[in-house]
């Protein structure tokens, strides 16, 4: 269910709040979020909570299996379908018959793979690889990506078709440094988790430890946390964790090598350029139609333009 959800922040509970009603229905559901967010625990407390929860779960990791294997992952094969198919053989659509089929990674999949899911979602049916029998499936599909899908849509990466399909209901998990109020409860949570695991008296983090978990960037999210605490609590020799304990690849963040004033400055050039580029592609390189959206006068557009030295040329079709 959703034990394993942890977390209190507003930005968070509000997306974890609509898992209940999400189990009730039988629609796709597509889970984005940077690496580490928790899209698998999302997709796992969405099948326990739903009426599938008695038949099977089964996670698929897109990204690591080969292209020229992802239609027989996914559909199986019958004798003789290739060279070496000596038995016939279903595929995790088979498996997970009844029960959820959790997509992860779902931008890897192959054109190809796109197709014929697509007529899975649309039918309810399929054929395994070498034959031309129609198996009717009975399964919801859950699909997660830590990519703009709709941006792999535009680059002609991934079937507009099946992205619509799939993102009937979608959930957007916030990355961690989004909801760093959750980083005390998180820790405390895995420390629990960990001590009892290893059988090790460890009872919380000082609060320089916790300071530094607080202060840190997370690019890795909840996962590189729950690893960070993980060693923490098999490597000290103290109940309580000290801050030397807490072992991460850079300190940049309790240690800033720039001025406030330099930090800020950086921030907003960087929102200024990704503001006037995202502008450039909605209006296709049209500056008048950019500065009226920007509600800026067109000579000040144009400035701004010329400080990030942005080409504008590029961003118009043709």
């Amino acid at each position: 269910g959703l034990k394993q959800l942890v977390g209190e922040s507003p930005v968070f509970v509000t997306v974890i709040n609509k898992i209940p009603a999400i189990a009730r229905c039988d629609a796709t559901t597509l889970i984005s979020g940077e690496t580490g967010t928790g899209k698998e625990l999302c997709a796992r407390a969405i099948h326990y909570l739903s009426p599938r929860m008695g038949k099977p779960f089964v996670p698929v990791d897109c990204g690591a299996i080969p292209t020229e294997l992802m239609e027989n992952e996914l559909f199986g094969h019958v004798r003789g379908a290739f060279t070496g198919a000596s038995l016939s053989q279903g595929g995790v659509i088979q498996e997970a018959e009844g029960g959820t089929l959790f997509l992860d990674d779902i931008d890897a999949l192959p054109l190809s793979a796109q197709v014929k899911l697509l007529r899975l979602l649309q039918e309810k049916e399929y054929r395994r690889l070498g034959s031309p029998k129609v198996r009717q499936a009975d399964v919801r599909i859950i699909s997660a990506t830590n990519r703009e899908l709709d941006e792999e849509v535009r680059r002609e990466k991934f079937r507009q078709d099946l992205y619509y399909r799939l993102n009937i209901i979608p959930l957007m998990l916030p990355a961690l440094r989004e909801r760093r109020e959750d980083i005390p409860l998180l820790a405390r949570h895995f420390l629990g988790k960990y001590a009892a695991k290893f059988n090790k008296r460890v009872t919380g983090l000082c609060s320089e430890a916790m300071q530094i978990l607080v202060l840190y960037e997370w690019p890795g999210n909840v996962r590189e946390l729950e690893y960070v605490v993980e060693r923490a609590v098999v490597l000290t020799e103290h109940a309580v964790i000290p801050g030397a304990d807490i072992d991460l690849p850079s300190r940049r963040a309790i240690r800033p090598r720039k001025s406030f004033k330099e930090e800020k400055a950086e921030a907003i050039a960087q929102f200024e350029r990704s503001y006037l580029e995202g502008l450039l592609v909605a209006h296709q390189g049209n500056i008048s139609r950019a500065a009226r959206t920007a509600q800026k006068n067109r000579r000040a557009f144009w400035q701004l333009i010329r400080k990030h030295q942005i080409d504008v040329q590029s961003f118009k079709r043709g």
